[in-house]
This record gives structure tokens, sequence and C-alpha cells, in this order.
């Protein structure tokens, strides 16, 4: 009984190895891949990546950059916490923006969101007035 076990063993043994023999030897009739067409999956993600994600955050910075270049004393804007005013004296990281008659606040430049015109000139909006009509 242990003799053919061990035949077993040896049998099943001899079996693999020759498999893998056949595999190597198909493997290596086989033509070679390019090794750039691995990488042609992550070439492809990052395109899609780029023209999806980093190209068009790179537009709006443009637009913001120039937006906050384009400023001047004067200009009603709003911040991104949402305070409206009017800017009443500029420097190259502070503006001074007037909120009210006499009330001034200093703001970081970068964070102006932008021009408030056309925030003012919506006003209110739809679903503000709905609710008023129905109280």
């Amino acid at each position: 009984m242990f003799e053919r076990l061990i035949s077993n063993v040896f049998e099943w043994l001899s079996n693999a190895v020759i498999a893998s023999a056949q595999a190597e030897g198909a493997a290596a009739a086989a033509p070679a891949q390019n090794p750039l067409l691995s990488f042609l999956p992550f070439i492809v993600v990052f395109f899609i990546f780029y023209f999806l994600m980093i190209r068009p955050q790179k537009k709006r910075l443009q637009e913001e950059q120039s937006m906050l270049n384009a400023l001047a004393k004067g200009d009603e804007v709003f911040t991104k916490s949402g305070l409206l005013g009017t800017i009443a004296g500029m420097s190259d990281k502070i503006v001074t923006l007037e909120v009210d008659a006499g009330v001034k606040l200093k703001v970081l430049r970068g964070h102006i969101a932008g021009k408030s015109t056309k925030v003012l000139e919506e006003g209110p909006s739809p679903k503000k007035e709905a609710d008023k009509k129905t109280k």
C-alpha cells in the first residue's frame, strides 16, 4: 500500500514537471510581446485623467487669476465666505473691502471669489419667494 502511494505521488510530480516544461516551450515559441503594450492601459488612464481632471482645473485657476488681476478700486466683489463689499484699497496680497458706510475689512486677495454684479442682478432665488407665498 505504501508503495502504491509513493508511485501515485511520483506519477503526479512527473506529470506536473512535464506539463510545466511543455508550457515553457509553448511560451518560448510565442512571439515576444512589446513592453510598451503592457503600459498602454496606464497611458490611456493617464490621458483620461488629464482631460477630465487636470486640464479643467488649470483652466479654472487661470480664469480665477485673471479675475484677481483685473480687480480695481470701486469694484463690487464677494468673498469665498459670502461677504459683499466694494474695494476701497488694494495691495499685492490684501484687499480692503468697504461692506457698509465706514466699515472696512481687510481680506486676502485670494479669498475674493468674484465680482458681485451677477449676484446682485439675479436677486432672490425663486425657491425663497415660493416659500414666502406658502406661509
